[in-house]
């Protein structure tokens, strides 16, 4: 018997739904749960052919916990060692690489040193930085956000350099990115699960959180057609089996803006009725597919075609 675990954390609709999901369908030889752990002992199996983390980016133990499973063949979804390296200002750099639009963006040292750093920690960096030059190239409004972060957690919009400089010495010793705003024409976040399934939801992150889905777009098929094409390449290359990408179009160009969201809300109460329905039906017959696949004590990981390129 193989079985199918979800590891979560404060979320409610979801987990039960998926695992009820995957139940009802009784595939031959697998059932679901809510994952249990007592004890995590190194290289010990476990006991679960797949599960599917929504939880481990903000409890460390979790994290640690799914590489050890994973080294005994469980496929965990999304890829615990490839989510621990990734970051948002990568992503940009490989979405350039594979012709997917994004905006213009720089990396930028935290304000406050690191702890247990000093000045000699950073003698290869020329300070102050080409501050003009990085303003010329990314433009005035911007966003100011963390390189690694997720939440809508410390994104500052910036009129100009002025605004910049105060709300920049306030970040502390976060790692930040400055980014091109997009004023968009229409926006949308879209689920890709597997690499293949793509469900386009209309979004406008200019509501109020509750009522972000609340919106409706008036755009060309062929954009909407080249949203899934970027969608999939960006997943398949940055190897998530769960995730969402978030595009803002202009006129009739699409940018991606956020892809780096391998724990996706999924909750009924915020993304609706209809957008719950797909992503429970479609993330359990992925499981279950995972599950007929995997191999006890083989690599059952998603590792993508930036680090298998020909895969």
């Amino acid at each position: 018997m193989k079985k199918i675990g979800i590891l979560f954390g404060q979320e409610n609709t979801f987990p039960q739904a998926f695992v009820d999901a995957i139940n009802r369908k009784n595939p031959p030889g697998i059932f679901a749960e809510f994952v249990t752990i007592d004890k995590v002992l190194q290289g010990e199996a476990a006991g679960y052919a797949v599960i599917i983390d929504r939880i481990s980016q903000d409890v460390p133990f979790y994290r640690a916990y799914l590489k050890n499973a994973a080294a005994s063949g469980t496929a965990v979804i999304n890829n615990p060692f490839w989510w621990s390296a990734d970051d948002k200002f990568f992503n940009n750099a490989l979405a350039e690489k594979i012709g997917v639009r994004v905006p213009r963006t720089a990396l930028l040292p935290s304000f406050q040193l690191p702890d247990n750093t000093s000045d000699k920690s950073f003698r290869n960096l020329i300070y102050p930085l080409s501050w003009n030059a990085i303003f010329d190239y990314v433009g005035f409004p911007a966003y100011l956000k963390p390189f690694d972060g997720g939440g809508w957690k410390n994104v500052f919009r910036l009129n100009d350099k002025q605004e910049f400089y105060n709300i920049h010495q306030e970040t502390g010793q976060l790692v930040m990115m400055l980014q091109e705003e997009i004023d968009f024409t229409s926006y949308y976040r879209c689920y890709c699960i597997g690499g293949k399934h793509v469900h386009i939801m209309p979004y406008n992150p200019r509501h109020q959180h509750h009522e972000r889905y609340h919106a409706d777009f008036d755009t060309p098929q062929a954009v909407l057609d080249e949203i899934t094409r970027d969608t999939l390449a960006l997943n398949q290359h940055l190897g998530y089996d769960f995730n969402t990408v978030e595009f803002a179009v202009r006129g009739d160009v699409p940018y991606a803006i956020d892809f780096c969201n391998p724990a996706p809300d999924a909750d009924i109460h915020s993304i609706g009725k209809k957008n719950f329905e797909w992503i429970v039906e479609i993330s359990a017959e992925y499981a279950i597919e995972r599950a007929i696949a995997q191999e006890p004590g083989k690599d059952n990981l998603t590792w993508g075609k930036f680090i298998h390129p020909d895969k």
